[in-house]
């Protein structure tokens, strides 16, 4: 079986997994896989795990991650996040998934919400200070 290296890269982490023999994700259009010398290949994974097999036992890993910019060419598959978490535990990963990352998506939400309630403000203030 042909294998790749996978690339995995966020704003706090960076590893090369080398000998990937297959890997499972999920876009927009459902679950797709990646197998060694697949053509030229970008997409855009959504929030939640996929998963690979590596080594010479295939054991399969998983991969936690708010969304992913994925990118296959040359036998190396690029997987560009804002932070993962990598696991053998399919129950252990999918605990710190529920936990970590859907807080961290909350956290976002609340700053998107105190810049909206800013952007009100300012925009009042201009009102005001025009009407005088």
């Amino acid at each position: 079986m042909t294998t790749f290296a996978m690339v995995l890269q966020s704003s706090m982490q960076h590893e090369i997994i080398p000998d990937v023999r297959e890997f499972v994700g999920e876009d927009e259009s459902g679950s797709f896989g990646l197998l060694g010398k697949h053509e030229r290949f970008m997409t855009v994974l959504t929030f939640g795990l996929a998963r690979f097999s590596s080594g010479p036992d295939g054991q399969w890993r998983f991969l936690a991650l708010p969304e992913a910019l994925v990118y296959f060419s040359r036998n190396i598959l690029q997987v560009t996040t804002r932070r993962y978490f990598l696991d053998d535990s399919y129950d252990r990963i999918s605990d710190r998934l529920n936990q970590e990352l859907r807080a961290e998506e909350e956290a976002i939400a609340d700053i998107k919400s105190g810049l909206r309630r800013i952007e009100q403000e300012l925009l009042q203030r201009v009102l005001d200070v025009t009407r005088r």
